[in-house]
């Protein structure tokens, strides 16, 4: 069958099938508990407790099969060797783990990108986001900035490697960095992938390129949201632009700002795809999910590859569990 061809029967069975079952669960649920007759008021209380959880059924098996299941599994894994069959080691691939000197590096790594990518992104979105609100144009310069949103982590990779590409001395240079370099007389084109630590930086730019797109549109519409009483009232008392800005606009959003934060650090966290196709963490550039992609696939090794991955969750909840609690309590 044509790719297109399966793609779109895939999406009308998709969708046909959920319609489909919410449809018979309605029409099995009234035959069970007919909302007509001397028991109508209890068989309509009871339906009503009772439908949310059938709508709710395939994402609760959907979680289970794909989330639940694979961490209990994973953890399990993280306290087996393979080489002797699958046999209880306890925390022995935890212990391995942390006698890898690449195992600090990716950690090291993960913790520069956590101090760097979500500020940069937070600090541009907020910057673009309150510059484009006061230019007529400003509509057309948020679409160009949230447009690498669009773009996957990979396909921004290659966009990115072809502008830090180096050619040989003396021939034409493809790479945009590289050809401004030599315009400013900077010399011979740099290998800038393989520069220890500031290559880490030249990777976080990818990242920051695509998430200051999320953070400009979230924090675009918190700004629209600030009272315009309160900013007149401000001008009124004399503050400057740059007082209303931190002084009146930043405290009202902040805890807007502190959602962007923490779902971009999210996404740190989990970032492989930049790495993996740009340096498959080479040259000093190993993060934890690459780690994790190298231990499980290339050397086989699926009791340390497991525990990285469990090492991985256990920075990740804290995060997702402070966001949850944060959009609840913004909620009430």
């Amino acid at each position: 069958m044509h790719p297109a061809l399966q793609g779109l029967v895939t999406i009308v069975v998709g969708v046909g099938g959920c319609v489909g079952y919410f449809a018979l669960s309605n029409v099995v649920l009234d035959l069970l508990l007919p909302p007509r007759g001397r028991h109508a008021g209890r068989n309509i209380n009871r339906a009503n407790l009772i439908r949310p959880w059938l709508f709710l059924l395939p994402a609760l098996i959907a979680l289970a099969l794909y989330l639940a299941y694979p961490v209990i599994e994973t953890l399990r894994l993280s306290l087996t060797d393979r080489d002797t069959g699958g046999a209880f080691v306890g925390f022995e691939n935890y212990t391995k783990m942390m006698g890898q000197p690449k195992f600090w590096e990716a950690l090291q790594n993960n913790m520069l990108w956590l101090v760097v990518v979500p500020a940069m992104s937070t600090g541009f979105g907020l910057l673009v986001a309150q510059l484009t609100d006061r230019i007529r144009w400003g509509n057309i310069a948020k679409s160009l900035i949230f447009m690498p949103m669009a773009i996957s982590f990979v396909g921004a990779a290659v966009i990115w490697k072809l502008v830090y590409d180096a050619r040989p001395p003396g021939t034409e240079q493809i790479g945009v960095l590289n050809a401004l370099y030599i315009w400013f007389g900077g010399g011979d084109p740099q290998q800038w992938l393989t520069i220890p630590f500031w290559n880490n930086l030249f990777l976080m730019v990818v990242l920051i390129w695509i998430q200051t797109g999320f953070a400009m549109v979230i924090l675009s519409a918190a700004l629209r949201g600030i009272p315009e009483e309160t900013i007149e009232a401000a001008i009124i008392d004399g503050a400057n632009p740059m007082q209303i800005f931190f002084k009146i606009k930043v405290p009202q959003i902040r805890a807007t700002i502190m959602v962007v934060w923490t779902t971009i650090t999210l996404v740190v966290l989990k970032v492989f795809d930049i790495v993996f196709a740009m340096t498959n963490g080479q040259w000093g550039t190993q993060v934890l999910a690459n780690y994790m992609y190298t231990q499980l696939f290339v050397t086989r090794d699926w009791g340390v590859g497991s525990a990285s991955a469990m090492v991985i969750m256990l920075l990740v909840s804290p995060i997702l569990v402070w966001n949850v609690i944060s959009a609840r309590r913004e909620m009430k």
